[in-house]
């Protein structure tokens, strides 16, 4: 009762609290076509892969939203640029690109660190998130909702079948890098709540979440930003009442609903399946 007291009270939790509910449900949206198409390691990569973008942007006194994105996308066609032109195979041309990346990002933070300081951006804090930044979030989850609802048929037939989409006619390639785009705005969304480091936990663990509790795209989508949102609350709630680092009480907030569903799922939890092996044998030995 406390906390929703302060909520009303104070402008910048109130700010914090906007914020971290959009991001939850951006990253469990675009985490779940993610974990379909087997995208998690470039889910890390994109994640990682900013930082020299919002390095440079504080060093040259701008929003780190323009230099994450141009970044964040220069990554995602440097890795496709490399899978596609050599031997190189895939998993491998992300490793390439995402650790010289975030070794170029760690030397610029240091050049920049005299001026600026950057931790919050590695680890996340979201109850400093100024006012352009929660505006600037709302409007990135806008589009990245927009996006999904307009080309959800496309999305959904290239998650499951990419051959089956370019049968189809659908440009897969153009999709992918679709998704990419959509994957960088998300990560750039989230960089005040939980950080450069523990974006891919909101990016995969909400969607994860979710996977187990359905076979149905539409509802895997809804469940992933669901989760997302509750994970931000209450990982908000216990950041701001014990005085905790936001992002990774966030993160651990994620992996609770996770271990809670993966335990006690009504068809893929460990119990469960259990509980009917057990009653099958009972069955059987009648």
């Amino acid at each position: 009762m406390e906390f929703i007291n302060d909520v009303m009270t104070y402008t910048f939790l109130q700010r914090a609290l906007v914020t971290s509910i959009v991001v939850g449900m951006i990253c469990g949206v675009i985490g779940s076509f993610i974990i379909l198409r087997g995208m998690a390691l470039m889910g890390d990569a994109i994640s990682h892969a900013v930082l020299p973008g919002v390095a440079i942007s504080y060093m040259l006194g701008i929003n780190y939203f323009y230099g994450a994105v141009v970044t964040g996308v220069l990554t995602a066609i440097g890795i496709g640029a490399i899978s596609q032109n050599s031997r190189i195979k895939s998993d491998s041309s992300i490793g390439l690109v995402f650790s010289a990346a975030f070794a170029l990002g760690i030397i610029l933070i240091t050049l920049a660190k005299s001026a600026t300081d950057l931790t919050q951006i590695l680890f996340g804090n979201v109850l400093s998130v100024p006012a352009s930044d929660m505006w600037l979030t709302i409007i990135i989850g806008g589009l990245v909702l927009l996006a999904v609802f307009v080309f959800y048929k496309e999305l959904l037939i290239s998650s499951f079948d990419e051959t089956m989409s370019a049968a189809y006619g659908l440009k897969t390639r153009f999709i992918h890098y679709g998704i990419m785009v959509l994957l960088t705005l998300v990560t750039v969304a989230s960089l005040q709540t939980v950080g450069v480091i523990l974006v891919v936990s909101m990016l995969i663990t909400p969607a994860s979440t979710a996977y187990l509790l359905t076979n149905r795209l539409s509802t895997m989508i809804m469940l992933a930003g669901f989760f997302g949102a509750m994970s931000s609350i209450i990982g908000l709630y216990i950041s701001f009442v014990y005085n905790l680092p936001s992002g990774p009480v966030i993160a651990l907030a994620t992996t609770t609903i996770f271990v809670v569903v993966f335990l006690f799922s009504p068809k893929q939890g460990v119990f469960s399946r259990k509980l009917r092996v057990l009653k099958q044998r009972a069955a059987l030995g009648k």
